[in-house]
């Protein structure tokens, strides 16, 4: 009797724990997922641990362990998937997308993301990250005459350059606060509404948020002569929109992006919702040297928009190169630099977060330092080649091919805080 025969009513067992509907397709995968987990514990004598993980569903039972492949994955019917995801989904979240979804719990000793020889897969030594909500702004309307323009951006010199390697550790002064620091507004504000995003930590009163708040020439505004109003967050159906340009000419369409997980690469595929290939796109003028760097472009980058933060994964043979301010900020860089990652390397390059509680505090600055952070909210990104003080490019539009993320929701609640401040009716965005 095979291994697997015996282990049938197991495997049956384990089965009638998933979780979701299938289509028949995915019915037989799950099975053979389940069957291939099912010979590996059987040489560790592990099979117990995973029955009791899956049918108690308790964070307080044991690793469920596997030995780790040299590149982490499992290869499941020809399909090679991260375990701890594979198995998640299974048995806990069938929408799961992918790894940066999960956080281990604390007790968990062989957590994915530990790296060690073996791997625990044990559904419930995962949680799964939320979305933060972010508070409202309140933002002092000044009595300041409107703006006939906006003002200049702060000008950047040539970029400085960094490499991101895995063991580096955010240096910069990004904090983000237990409670809402002055400009927040929580839920149990007297000027809260029901449409609003409520904070989820402790409330900051109307006094403590306006009393000094310097105005945009200045001078201090009170709670007494402000018009002070909520500006909350709102996700956009389109998270991203994603341009590409070959040295300083925009080429084809903006790509509008409303999935979690997605690929800009270099093959010539007809995009789709998950996927912008650039190899499709025409150039009648594109010269011989651009020609080449496309080639190399690859299987490009992957970018993910999950619980509020948005990361670069490197799937090309040859480095990316980006330029965050938000990232940089991190790190301790200039807001300008131009940071390499690594091919397999993978770096948050944004953080809603982040950005909110340096736009609460932008408020109280005044107008031009609101502004300011438009250029927060717009992340460049070159493939194949840098550009930078480093390099031969000293600046993006010497690059031969590269492209230009407007984060959507930033830039949007951005202007609804500049037009609460008294901006000019003109919407943010990296050419304004």
């Amino acid at each position: 009797m095979s291994m697997l025969q015996f282990n049938s009513p197991v495997v049956k067992e384990l089965m009638n724990w998933k979780r979701g509907e299938m289509s028949p397709q995915d019915e037989k995968f799950a099975e053979k997922a389940i069957k291939s987990l099912v010979k590996k514990l059987k040489k560790t004598s592990g099979l117990e641990d995973l029955r009791k993980a899956v049918t108690e569903q308790s964070a307080d039972t044991t690793c469920v362990k596997i030995p780790r492949s040299l590149d982490g994955r499992l290869q499941v019917s020809h399909k090679k998937s991260l375990p701890h995801v594979l198995y998640c989904r299974l048995w806990r979240w069938p929408d799961l997308r992918n790894h940066h979804e999960l956080r281990h719990v604390e007790k968990c000793e062989f957590a994915f993301q530990l790296k060690r020889d073996e791997v625990c897969v044990n559904p419930y030594h995962y949680t799964r990250v939320e979305t933060p909500a972010l508070p409202p702004i309140l933002v002092p309307r000044t009595t300041e005459p409107i703006p006939s323009e906006f003002p200049s951006l702060d000008d950047w010199a040539i970029p400085e350059n960094a490499t991101y390697e895995p063991s580096m550790q955010p240096t910069g002064n990004f904090t983000l606060p237990e409670s809402p620091p002055p400009g927040y507004m929580s839920e149990d504000s007297e000027y809260a509404d029901s449409t609003t995003i409520s904070s989820p930590t402790s409330s900051v009163g109307f006094s403590d948020a306006t009393n000094n708040m310097p105005a945009s020439n200045g001078t201090t505004v009170t709670s007494s002569d402000a018009d002070v109003q909520s500006v909350a967050y709102h996700e956009p159906p389109f998270w991203c929109t994603i341009s590409y340009y070959e040295l300083n000419q925009r080429i084809g369409e903006m790509f509008h992006a409303n999935q979690s997980s997605l690929t800009v690469d270099g093959f010539t595929d007809p995009s789709n919702a998950e996927r912008f290939c650039l190899g499709l796109l025409s150039n009648v003028n594109r010269s011989q040297h651009v020609e080449v760097t496309r080639k190399h472009v690859g299987k490009g980058v992957r970018l993910y928009y999950i619980a509020g933060e948005v990361f670069a994964e490197c799937l090309s043979d040859s480095a990316i190169f980006v330029q965050s301010p938000n990232c940089n900020r991190r790190y301790g860089w200039h807001p300008a630099t131009v940071v390499k990652i690594p091919p397999g390397c993978h770096l948050k390059i944004f953080n809603n977060q982040e950005f909110a509680a340096l736009l609460s505090s932008s408020v109280n600055q005044g107008f031009d330092a609101v502004y300011q952070l438009t250029r927060m909210c717009t992340i460049r990104m070159s493939f194949v080649k840098g550009w930078g003080a480093e390099y031969r490019r000293q600046h993006v539009t010497s690059t031969p091919c590269w492209i230009e993320l407007h984060l959507n929701g930033p830039l949007q609640w951005l202007d609804k805080v500049l037009q609460q401040m008294g901006a000019p009716h003109i919407p943010c965005s990296s050419m304004s």
